[in-house]
């Protein structure tokens, strides 16, 4: 009976028939109960993982340093271009408004719009400038309106 059981086990192992030409293949079941092996801890291996552990968290923080390094250079890269992009449209705008400022002060066209606004160059004496009057230290400076003149052609 227990070689009918054993070729049973080697037909299924082998996928086919048994054949009786050798020495049966008897293979047993044997339950293993590891439950009462204690493990003996290496004190000298312990170290070495700890010595390990260290290296490996070094290194971990070397390379994450790096990497933390390199990518906030090239963040601050993009900052700095877009910064000299706006620096150069703000120089362009200021160019501009420059030139727009000196046509704008331009005496002939100053001169042109008077005219056409029917002003006149003002006469001798019609003009005080504020800076050559020199008051006396001590007196007090009242404000003067000279009559208007209206001159008409």
């Amino acid at each position: 009976m227990a070689a009918a059981a054993s070729a049973r086990i080697v037909a299924s192992v082998r996928g086919r028939k048994p054949c009786w030409t050798g020495t049966p293949e008897v293979y047993f079941a044997k339950p293993i109960d590891n439950s009462r092996v204690v493990r003996v801890e290496d004190p000298q291996r312990s170290r070495e993982m700890k010595y390990f552990g260290a290296a490996l968290a070094c290194l971990f923080l070397l390379v994450m340093t790096f990497a933390w390094q390199h990518f906030k250079a090239i963040e601050y890269g993009y900052k700095i271009e877009a910064l000299r992009m706006q620096r150069d449209s703000l120089l362009e705008t200021s160019r501009a408004l420059h030139l727009e400022e000196a046509s704008l002060r331009d005496p002939e066209r100053i001169d042109v719009l008077a005219r056409k606004l029917g002003m006149q160059p003002s006469q001798p004496g019609q003009v005080l400038r504020m800076d050559t009057v020199t008051p006396d230290a001590g007196a007090p400076v009242f404000a003067s309106a000279a009559p208007l003149q209206i001159f008409a052609k």
